[in-house]
């Protein structure tokens, strides 16, 4: 579904990412882990197009999309839930969940906010209450829950630990989970390895702008290099 080719992606004159390839099939659940500064988000800001690789190409269902514009790739079936959540904290959280869908028709955007929200029930809740008085939890739901309006063949999640105390992150993951198992397919950035690992069914290692190990989940949990650097 997704392949990303030998990809070199530069801030200036700073390589951020130095010729990653990766590759995430139909209904896969792929992870990619690496410290703070590694290039996760470059790597997912290039896929969606709001970052424009220098070199290496792009292919979305085998459509070479390195020059797409990010609305449009959103329209093919891609979509990310970016790092920090960004919810619109004064607008209500049904609010929040229509302007995921603002380029729906008005019915069919009250549909889909029903739809979107039966795995996350505390959002069917608490739709009234404005997005900046939800917990960080809370808030990360809404924004998977937000990115899901538009039907997406392919989730990229940024960091969806990020800030959460343990028992959220648990939480989070589990419905992330959920998604994947209702056909969703997923690629996902953290840099919490032990729950981006057991949450995959293969995942890469990113170190530094390159990836430096790839594998199944098992592989992985093995791989002396994740064990040492991430899990130890």
């Amino acid at each position: 579904m997704l392949n990303v080719q030998n990809i070199s992606t530069f801030y200036g004159q700073i390589c951020a990412l130095d010729g990653v390839s990766l590759h995430v099939n139909e209904k896969e659940a792929v992870s990619v882990i690496g410290a703070n500064g590694a290039g996760k988000s470059t790597l997912l800001k290039s896929i969606m197009g709001e970052i424009r690789p220098r070199n290496g190409t792009i292919l979305l269902s085998g459509k070479l999309i390195n020059s797409a514009k990010t609305f449009q790739l959103v329209s093919r079936g891609m979509t990310l839930v970016p790092e920090g959540r960004q919810v619109f904290p004064y607008l209500s959280v049904w609010d929040n969940l229509l302007l995921g869908g603002y380029t729906l028709p008005y019915t069919k955007r009250q549909q889909m906010a029903e739809e979107v929200t039966e795995p996350f029930p505390i959002l069917r809740e608490r739709k009234n209450q404005m997005a900046g008085l939800l917990s960080g939890g809370e808030q990360q739901m809404l924004a998977i829950a937000r990115a899901m309006m538009t039907s997406p063949k392919i989730l990229l999640l940024d960091e969806p630990s990020m800030g959460l105390s343990p028992k959220l992150v648990y939480e989070v993951y589990e419905k992330i989970s959920e998604l994947h198992q209702l056909g969703t397919t997923i690629l996902l950035v953290d840099q919490n390895a032990e729950m981006a690992i057991d949450f995959c069914i293969r995942g890469y290692v990113l170190m530094a702008g390159r990836l430096v190990g790839e594998g199944t989940k098992s592989e992985l949990k093995s791989s002396e290099l994740v064990h040492s650097s991430y899990l130890g």
